[in-house]
């Protein structure tokens, strides 16, 4: 059995799916769609920068998104590969709402205005330089639990995603992500600062998630097939109205990452592939089970590499 996995923010660059584009009319009409339903060419910023507009949370999480349904879509119809097979698919953070697209549950459309929604909504629930995110190296989930414990005062410091065994992100109040860094730091531990603009996967992201329960209540999804494993529970869910409120909830919720690949793997999984920008969850998976196979394919060159006729 193998799984489809989509990754979230971070995976990014400036010139993804410029082979795709230039090559595939099914990948200049997916852009065109994205684009009109926006009202503004993402499809440019995805292409030709400059880079700061696509770090831009707002663009920066429908362009991946659209970038991995171009690549699901032109190994579906022009490479006859029937990835909806798969046992399950799974996406980080707004690697899920890829997920839905490709599983037929989502529009790309109605994903691209709730993905924007999403960045808009989540970039503006934290002032600017009050949050931040940081990247814990080399300790488990309940060593990190207990430091957070230790640290004094106001503010909110909480694990946002568990990624992998040894690498866990800590989201919160800047000031309290800078005092855990520190006490960090005295024990010999290693963490690094995240280039973030806004403490996501946190409660301090309530806001964003009551902004968006509305706008993704009010969207239409159709049940998904295969299965999607939901960031939140870390299992298959397959209820389109629990569904749609885990996504709410997704916004304020650890991303259950690990979890996720070992529910799937006990599940029966031995091969992931890994469909959009960069090779990002491919190197999470390696970390978590040396023994699955994973092919990541983010451009034509992978594509061939896998799956030339």
């Amino acid at each position: 059995m193998f799984s489809v996995i989509f990754p979230g923010q971070g995976s990014q660059y400036v010139g993804m799916g410029q082979d795709l584009h230039q090559k595939f009319s099914l990948v200049r009409e997916i852009f065109e769609k994205v684009d009109n339903k926006l009202n503004y060419s993402l499809s440019n910023i995805i292409l030709n920068g400059p880079e700061l507009d696509l770090r831009s949370t707002k663009n920066t999480q429908p362009a991946i998104m659209t970038i991995g349904v171009c690549i699901f879509e032109v190994l579906k119809k022009e490479f006859n590969l029937d990835l909806n097979k798969a046992g399950f698919f799974a996406g980080h953070s707004l690697g899920e709402y890829t997920a839905l697209v490709c599983s037929g549950a989502l529009k790309i459309e109605n994903a691209a205005y709730l993905l924007s929604e999403r960045g808009k909504a989540m970039q503006d629930s934290s002032p600017e330089d009050s949050g931040a995110m940081t990247a814990v190296i080399g300790m488990t989930i309940n060593e990190i639990d207990e430091e957070i414990k230790l640290l004094k005062g106001e503010g909110i410091c909480e694990i946002a995603n568990d990624n992998c065994y040894g690498q866990v992100v800590v989201s919160g109040t800047k000031s309290k992500i800078e005092n855990l860094n520190i006490n960090l730091k005295s024990k010999k531990k290693r963490s690094i600062m995240l280039p973030v603009s806004a403490p996501f996967h946190s409660s301090l992201m309530e806001p964003a998630s009551k902004k968006m329960k509305d706008k993704i209540q009010n969207t239409n999804f159709l049940l998904p097939k295969p299965n999607i494993i939901s960031n939140v529970t870390a299992k298959e869910e397959n209820n389109v109205d629990k569904i749609k409120l885990l996504l709410v909830e997704q916004i304020t919720s650890r991303v259950r990452w690990r979890e996720s690949v070992e529910y799937m793997i006990k599940k029966g999984v031995k091969e992931f592939i890994e469909i959009g920008p960069g090779k990002i969850l491919s190197g999470l998976i390696k970390k978590i089970n040396k023994e699955v196979e994973i092919k990541s394919i983010s451009n034509i060159d992978d594509i061939i590499k896998y799956y030339k006729k």
